[in-house]
């Protein structure tokens, strides 16, 4: 005689429920074993019965280590999706404010240079063009600093390395003059005193 269907829904009997859970609980933490050796794939269950005890099963390493890899993978498959999603949306609103800019600053420059009557901009856009001056004046004195200070930089080297050059050479004479020295004047030289109406010499 054969096994009779199995209806999916909650077994009301309390004990056929707990022996229905242990069998299958049993089965299925034996297929996870199998289909692990057979190819080669790790497998991790967590199950909780309904008294909240906890069987849990990892074929390869810990659950811990399975748990980590999992966030990690579909955390970033789910970044990577969240990023190409954005991606157009970011690139249309850059390109967007590019051509505000690009708009703001050719009426600007008109204006500036007075490009007819009817070129006029408004105090809000005024305001605008001022903070990007601003900006920029910044960034030009900041570039300018930087490049201050590299030239200060390399000048302070050029010191240096003309100090050591000027050591060397200081050296190099002074090793010549220590090999070759001149003798020192040990002959007499006779002089002469004058005295009026005779001349008196002396050695």
């Amino acid at each position: 005689m054969g096994r009779g269907k199995v209806q999916m829904k909650r077994i009301e009997n309390t004990v056929h429920r707990q022996v229905t859970f242990c069998k299958r609980r049993t089965g299925l933490l034996k297929k996870a074993k199998e289909l692990s050796v057979l190819c080669d794939a790790e497998v991790g269950i967590i199950v909780f019965s309904s008294h909240g005890k906890l069987y849990d099963l990892a074929t390869n390493g810990s659950m811990e280590g399975l748990i980590e890899r999992y966030m990690k993978s579909s955390g970033g498959a789910q970044n990577s999706s969240d990023e190409e999603a954005n991606k157009p949306r970011e690139s249309e609103e850059d390109i967007s404010m590019l051509k505000q800019e690009i708009q703001l600053l050719q009426k600007g420059l008109r204006y500036i240079f007075g490009g007819g009557a009817g070129n006029y901009m408004t105090i809000p856009e005024l305001d605008l063009l001022e903070k990007h001056l601003e900006i920029w004046i910044h960034h030009i004195r900041s570039t300018k600093m930087e490049i201050m200070f590299q030239e200060i930089e390399s000048l302070k080297n050029k010191v240096g390395i003309l100090k050591a050059a000027n050591e060397y050479l200081k050296g190099k004479v002074e090793e010549e003059f220590g090999i070759f020295e001149i003798p020192p004047v040990t002959a007499e030289i006779p002089y002469q005193i004058t005295i009026p109406g005779e001349i008196l010499e002396y050695s």
